[in-house]
């Protein structure tokens, strides 16, 4: 592969700017493909992104276009940065065009969730869709991140998944800089499945702050909440010590605690008593804990692991459950020990 790499980056969100800025400043060439002619233009003649990023000043250098030939061509990676509904009807795009161009690039995916009927992983959308030999090079790119504070340059690590070692490392190098920095793992499964069930968890501590409770209310939050992820991540045959990284807790800490976090901003505002659909107008980005709570919920049944936190908060979601009623049969389950990891 070249010095100067080029990458495609698609999904022109704010996460999808601020990578593609930061691999552009990284010396890189980026074509950033969206679906928006008014935001590629602006992107294109302004440089800024105000929808998503109103203070954020991106590299010129960064292109931004809607031709999805035009992004693929000559590039060695592409890194979807897409609603997760979005992913596997983009990736079907993708197809074609690539069998055109003859390329086989590197895929990352710095998407976190779960697709709803279905229930899969990012990574089996792309096993799905791509031909073996592009799919299993992919890359999942995870962590505890939000995009205003990478685009402030704040200090910032994650982490890289695949199951080619190869690949891992090389998007590792491509990315990190004096910033950003990036730890190689072997485990997709548990990073894909922490970057998702985080998310639901995050909106209870939304929730929890809406309500007025504090610090020791989230604490045990976010504590039992990791233990309900690797429950059901180990039934499903991943490492529990992925859980202890940064795609696990780390990114459950930031999610659960930062107002930069949609999924807190949306139990923040169903916890000052909002309605979902009126909390969900008015983000104006999608809040993918509220698809993943359908999917975890259904997920748990048929894996028959006990998520009583995940449950609650989809209960409230889709079952028009009283917050403060949900609350209450938590806090008065059974006595148990901390121990009993079935529990």
């Amino acid at each position: 592969m070249s010095n100067l790499t080029k990458i495609a980056v698609l999904g022109a969100g704010s996460w999808g700017t601020v990578l593609a800025d930061l691999l552009v400043n990284n010396g890189h060439q980026v074509d950033l493909w969206g679906n928006s002619a008014e935001m590629a233009a602006e992107i294109n003649e302004q440089h800024t992104n105000r929808h998503y990023l109103p203070e954020f000043q991106i590299n010129p250098a960064v292109h931004a276009t809607l031709d999805l030939k035009e992004t693929l061509t000559d590039a060695e990676a592409v890194l979807f940065v897409l609603p997760t509904a979005a992913i596997r009807p983009v990736a079907q795009q993708l197809v074609p065009v690539l069998a055109e161009l003859k390329t086989q690039p590197i895929l990352i995916s710095a998407t976190k969730g779960l697709e709803l009927e279905s229930h899969d992983r990012i990574s089996q959308i792309m096993a799905d869709v791509f031909p073996k030999e592009i799919a299993d090079g992919l890359v999942i790119f995870s962590g505890p991140s939000h995009a205003e504070n990478v685009a402030t340059h704040d200090l910032t690590s994650l982490t890289v998944a695949s199951q080619k070692m190869a690949n891992a490392r090389w998007v590792q190098k491509i990315f990190m800089n004096n910033y950003f920095r990036l730890y190689t793992n072997d485990d997709m499964l548990g990073v894909e499945l922490g970057g998702a069930l985080k998310n639901v968890i995050a909106i209870g501590a939304g929730m929890l702050h809406g309500l007025g409770y504090g610090d020791n209310a989230k604490a045990a939050l976010m504590t039992r909440g990791l233990a309900e992820i690797s429950r059901l991540g180990v039934k499903m045959g991943a490492n529990p010590l992925t859980f202890m990284g940064l795609s696990g807790i780390g990114d459950l800490i930031v999610t659960c605690t930062s107002v930069n976090s949609r999924n807190w901003r949306c139990g923040n505002a169903l916890g000052e008593g909002q309605p979902l659909a009126e909390v969900l107008a008015n983000m104006g980005m999608v809040v993918e804990g509220v698809g993943t709570a359908e999917a975890v919920h259904e997920l748990s049944q048929q894996m028959a692991v006990e998520m009583p936190i995940s449950e609650a908060i989809y209960q409230v979601l889709y079952e028009e459950a009283d917050l403060r009623a949900e609350i209450t049969k938590l806090m008065h389950r059974d006595a148990r020990n901390e121990a009993e990891f079935e529990n």
